[in-house]
């Protein structure tokens, strides 16, 4: 996998070329400061510019538990505040809006999909640019694409590309897991299709194997075949309800691409798969016996912490609090204890 391949596959690339076949998008230059703030390692502040804010209420009954926290007024702490970016924000909401108020958010090649545990709702739907910041700032994904996008290249003697960041707002579309399919093409062939979401067993994709590989044929050979600026990539694709197949992304051939249920030495060693001339080989999970766990599952933390550092359930902040005071204490007891008399 060559620099020129990945450089190949950002999304402002392939999207002008198969822009009737995939979902209505809107590209927007990533300001500097921007990918500062995406980049800062302090703690996760997000701006809420771009939401109306009312005052909470609390009732009379949390009192009790209220006067229980002792609260800092140390005139040292300082408050950590959200950096505002104005023009930026007006611009993004002016494209949600565009888009029908409801987008799936993504950089040049990568979207967050390891980040969506933190948001509210699990989901990677944004209606705000604080909704994308919280997405973006959680996601190791996100995090490679601006520090390290040619790092499985093999080409690393040859400079790096100059590359300008973009944020891609997509029109956010209710895609069934079991309708999605990565697609493998070698030498401007299509050698391999995998099911996209191999964690799960969906009965359909058994039973209309047939079906749906000579709907991605057709759409491959019709709409894709050496229209690319690569004889060597990968594809995502979309077969909805109705039959009809849609291309959802486009990714470099090599092994910063998953490969599912089939390994890069099979896909690049010229073998069994390379060879068949019959068709692309198609793999799905059969059974559920061999459902697995999602890979995303790594990058999540504890569901507790997350409603800590989002202020979502207050009872555990305070609960988290009392129970640090009483370890204090009991630390304190055990100390004077054990002292010389």
């Amino acid at each position: 996998m060559k620099k020129e391949q990945v450089v190949n596959c950002q999304f402002s690339v392939w999207y002008p070329i198969f822009k009737q076949h995939t979902i209505k998008s809107l590209i927007l230059p990533l300001p500097q400061n921007v990918i500062e703030y995406l980049l800062d390692d302090g703690t996760l502040v997000v701006s809420g510019s771009d939401h109306n804010t009312q005052p909470t209420h609390t009732n009379n009954s949390d009192s009790d538990a209220e006067e229980d926290v002792q609260w800092s007024d140390d005139e040292t702490t300082s408050t950590v505040t959200a950096p505002e970016f104005p023009q930026f924000t007006s611009k993004v909401l002016e494209a949600i809006n565009a888009l029908g108020g409801r987008v799936f958010p993504k950089l040049n090649w990568s979207a967050p999909r390891d980040a969506n545990w933190i948001a509210l709702n699990s989901s990677l739907q944004c209606d705000s640019l604080s909704d994308i910041f919280l997405l973006f700032k959680s996601s190791d994904f996100i995090t490679h694409d601006l520090t390290q996008p040619f790092l499985a290249c093999s080409d690393q003697d040859s400079p790096d590309p100059v590359l300008n960041y973009e944020l891609v707002l997509r029109k956010w579309s209710e895609l069934i897991p079991g309708g999605e399919f990565r697609c493998f093409v070698k030498e401007n062939k299509l050698i391999a299709i995998s099911q996209r979401d191999y964690t799960q067993h969906y009965q359909h994709v058994l039973k209309q194997e047939e079906q749906i590989l000579h709907a991605i044929e057709q759409f491959f050979s019709q709409h894709i075949q050496y229209n690319f600026l690569d004889e060597d990539f990968v594809l995502d694709v979309y077969r909805d309800s109705q039959g009809r197949v849609w291309l959802i992304d486009v990714n470099p051939f090599g092994e910063v691409t998953d490969s599912l249920l089939f390994s890069w030495e099979e896909l690049t060693s010229g073998g069994e798969i390379a060879q068949q001339q019959e068709g692309p080989a198609f793999r799905c999970t059969t059974s559920e016996v061999t459902v697995q766990p999602s890979p995303c599952l790594s990058y999540r933390i504890p569901r507790d912490f997350v409603d800590l550092s989002a202020g979502e359930d207050a009872y555990k902040l305070i609960d988290f609090l009392k129970l640090k005071k009483s370890q204090q204490e009991d630390s304190e007891e055990e100390e004077e204890e054990t002292a010389p008399q």
